[in-house]
């Protein structure tokens, strides 16, 4: 390796020194002469030394030590500035460290200086390094200026076909954003970037948020977010990449985080309105959708739903924004839980399967939707979404939740096999939480409806009086909601008492309802009842049958 030429330089030694002698005086000291400043060197001089710079530098280049060809190019520049040589040099060293942009400036320098007498060495190098860049409208005429200089310059022939071929890909990824074809636009803008970054180029800025706007448009959220990651480590300064990243935080439901980015942009930039807007718009959303939470705590059902609906107007549904993201999938699962406590289960529905569109790994919209649909009776699609549900609790490592939903999946399970025999509950026509009071009222109403001496059908008089035994037994009606077998006809004792668990007084009032005659087989006139049938009135179309029905026991035969 070469080194710097050695300088050689002479001092004048110091002066001998004398003691005094004890008898003489010191002499006097001699005046020293200034040096003379250095000659200035001539334009020969300085033209000969920024030569040898140069050719050393050539010689660092060859053996690919291009930081040293760099250093030694610099000083020849700086003792020869004018030179386009020194420029041009300088430059194809920083493009074999593939650092295009320095190399960028040293071109155009170079280029300036030789725009009498354009050199097409100079332009070629030039173009190489705007294709580099991304520059292509720039790189192509550059390069029709080579071409005007030498037709058949081979060099640029070849970087021509490149920069056309990239050309191609930035129309084709214009077009498909236009159209809103986001998966061909993410594939020519792939191509974009393979022919950047397949020769080490730098990939312009704008491509970098062009590709976050894609993943958004996509409902890509994790290429979003690594993309964003990446814009903003290039350009930490940059307000366009601090709010671009902002927005992936926004829609990802991040909201502190996203404030904090609209915040950082509008300190480099206070006008930067794409910060501004996006500032406005989370502190809105993070408002409302607190108000709506608190009513919704508070039992303010209308309130809450009213406030999760403004929230999700303020956040949209734009495609290019993958559709409100997930933010807007969390306040549909709010909506959708607050219906559901309204009993508007149909539109709770919608909102959820909307919500679960946008983010399908939601346990709590997957089991809002699991509780939906056994409410409509759509056992086998309850039965699979709590199962999706506590699968994606378990990976979530909410323990709580898995508990609680275990014993939801296992009494849909139980619906869902009460569904293929008997629902007590259908059969009174009473809701699966009823009380007490409901059940006995359900009673009366359905044997009312059904007594054959009234007209009913006999089958569901019995289905009625089975249904009545099993759940006006606390004991009974647990084991029938867990799914285990409960026979209304099979608990030993009949309908308890003879009445399927009916006080005397209850049978009274089910009588009344008949009038004081009674019809047939409840002994007109208010008679008492016979050991056959109904009473005294006449046996009733129901005698035959009370026996081998109810298992022999009671007045009836039940």
């Amino acid at each position: 390796m070469d080194t710097e030429p050695t300088t050689t330089t002479t001092s004048t030694p110091p002066p001998e020194s004398t003691s005094p002698s004890p008898t003489t005086s010191a002499p006097e000291p001699t005046p020293t002469t200034p040096a003379e400043p250095p000659k200035p060197k001539s334009s020969e001089e300085i033209a000969a030394e920024a030569e040898s710079l140069k050719e050393r530098g050539n010689t660092f280049f060859k053996s690919s030590q291009y930081t040293d060809a760099i250093r030694l190019y610099t000083q020849a520049i700086d003792l020869l500035p004018t030179s386009p040589a020194y420029l041009t040099n300088r430059a194809a060293a920083f493009m074999a460290l593939k650092q295009f942009r320095p190399a960028l400036n040293d071109c155009q320098a170079a280029s300036s200086l030789q725009s009498s007498d354009p050199q097409a060495k100079t332009l070629v190098r030039l173009a190489r390094c705007q294709h580099s860049l991304g520059q292509s409208t720039a790189a192509l005429s550059t390069l029709r200026a080579v071409l005007e200089l030498e037709p058949g310059n081979a060099q640029a022939i070849q970087l021509q076909g490149k920069v056309l071929e990239l050309e191609a890909h930035l129309r084709n990824f214009d077009g498909a954003r236009e159209r809103k074809e986001w998966a061909l636009a993410r594939l020519a803008l792939d191509k974009c970037l393979q022919s950047i970054e397949g020769q080490g180029g730098e990939v312009p800025a704008e491509w970098r948020l062009w590709r976050i706007e894609l993943d958004l448009a996509r409902g890509n959220w994790d290429a979003a977010n690594t993309a964003a990651n990446d814009a903003l480590r290039m350009q930490p300064n940059s307000p366009d990449a601090l709010t671009l990243r902002g927005n992936v935080l926004f829609l990802s439901g991040k909201l502190p985080q996203a404030l904090q980015h609209a915040q950082s942009a509008l300190r480099f930039d206070p006008g930067h309105e794409p910060a501004q807007r996006l500032r406005k718009r989370v502190k809105d959303v993070e408002r409302i959708k607190e108000e709506g939470n608190t009513a919704f705590k508070s039992n303010k059902l209308e309130e809450a739903l009213a406030k999760y609906t403004e929230a999700l107007e303020r956040i949209g549904e734009k495609e290019e924004e993958g559709k409100g993201g997930q933010i807007r999938a969390t306040l549909l699962s709010n909506r959708a839980t607050t219906l559901v406590k309204l009993s508007r289960h149909e539109e709770a529905l919608v909102d959820t399967e909307a919500s679960l569109a946008l983010a399908p790994s939601s346990y709590k919209a997957l089991r809002t939707r699991a509780r939906i649909n056994l409410h409509l009776e759509k056992y086998d699609s309850a039965i699979a979404d709590f199962k999706a549900s506590i699968q994606q609790a378990e990976f979530d490592d909410m323990l709580n939740d898995v508990k609680s939903m275990k014993v939801e999946l296992k009494k849909a399970e139980a619906e869902l096999k009460r569904s293929k025999t008997k629902d007590y509950y259908k059969i009174l026509g009473v809701p699966r939480d009823c009380n007490e009071v409901e059940i006995k009222k359900g009673y009366r109403r359905e044997s009312l409806k059904h007594h054959p001496d009234k007209g009913g059908d006999e089958e569901k008089f019995k289905l009625v009086v089975e249904a009545h035994a099993v759940l006006s037994d606390p004991a009974r009606r647990e084991r029938y909601d867990l799914g285990e077998d409960e026979d209304g006809l099979n608990d030993g004792g009949g309908m308890g008492g003879g009445m399927g668990g009916m006080s005397p007084q209850d049978m009274a009032n089910l009588f009344a309802h008949f009038g004081a005659g009674g019809p047939a087989g409840f002994g007109g006139g208010g008679g008492g009842f016979s050991s056959g049938g109904y009473g005294g009135g006449g046996g009733g179309s129901f005698h035959s049958h009370s026996h081998s029905s109810y298992g022999g026991r009671g007045p009836f035969g039940f």
